[in-house]
């Protein structure tokens, strides 16, 4: 009777072997009809959109976030050696548009200020990667996509205080911190191009996430502060997402420069637009 009885399990066990293997093939072919040929075009002639994200650090040390990396000069000697490394290494994916995270029109004034040759030093990145690789490209332009948005934090932190929910945006807060933590070893122990290939590893990305998630503890009944503040990132994200769709076209070879806690939700864009081709920036750099 065991006998029978494994031979069954075994004939089941096969069975199952043989339908994720259909599975695969079949997800192998729908798959296929959404990765371009090598002249960047779909079985439907249509044109692809191949867009790269790029999460970047603040290299000027702005501090407009809750944590900051601390980058050191990127106009010193070594950093702007590894700078020009990176943008080569990016050239070769041959962009056609640069998209960055200043407006529209900061973005063409300074671009048009850059090229011309009368714009000051900058530490930004904008300028740094997406206006030097621009230049090197011979592009005529950058796209500023970004857009102001709300992240109110004060009225966490105060409903926490008034809830006893104080230890649960400390941790949060703890998440934030040793991620940054992470990123300032990566730069002080290497270069500018370890630290984009650290910050743009899928794995990476989608941790930093997690802290945005633990939010979601916070708040009681009809008051969830924890939930506005994610839907006002989210709006944000939505209207630079926007702008984004707006600025390409069929055939675009794009770069998306923007800082490393937007890469997920832009990358999640690419990955659902139809005809857009998500290009990993690690294959390059």
């Amino acid at each position: 009777m065991m006998g029978v009885m494994s031979t069954v399990k075994a004939i089941r066990f096969s069975a199952y072997l043989v339908a994720l293997v259909l599975v695969g093939l079949l997800h192998g072919r729908a798959a296929d009809a959404n990765v371009p040929s090598p002249d960047n075009k779909f079985a439907n002639g249509q044109a692809a959109i191949s867009v790269m994200v790029v999460g970047v650090a603040h290299f000027g040390n702005p501090g407009r976030d809750l944590h900051d990396v601390r980058v050191d000069d990127v106009l010193s000697a070594r950093r702007q050696a590894e700078i020009q490394k990176v943008v080569d290494a990016l050239a070769r994916f041959r962009p056609t548009k640069i998209l960055v995270e200043w407006s529209a029109s900061q973005a063409a004034k300074e671009y048009a200020a850059y090229r011309a040759g009368t714009s000051s030093p900058s530490r930004n990145e904008v300028v740094q990667l997406g206006f030097r690789l621009a230049r090197q490209m011979g592009l005529p332009e950058v796209a500023g996509v970004d857009v102001p948005g709300d992240f109110p934090y004060e009225s966490l932190q105060r409903f926490a205080e008034a809830h006893g929910q104080t230890a649960l945006l400390e941790k949060t807060d703890a998440g934030w911190a040793m991620q940054i933590q992470e990123l300032d070893h990566v730069l002080q122990s290497g270069s500018i191009r370890d630290l984009l290939r650290f910050i743009n590893s899928p794995p990476w990305i989608e941790r930093s996430q997690h802290p945005y998630r633990l939010l979601l503890n916070i708040g009681q009944g009809p008051t969830q502060p924890g939930a506005d503040l994610l839907a006002a990132w989210y709006r944000r994200n939505f209207y630079i997402s926007a702008n984004v769709v707006q600025a390409v076209h069929p055939g675009d070879r794009v770069i998306i420069f923007y800082g490393a806690g937007h890469a997920f939700l832009l990358r999640q864009l690419v990955s659902e637009m139809p005809g857009w081709v998500l290009v990993e920036p690690n294959s390059y750099l």
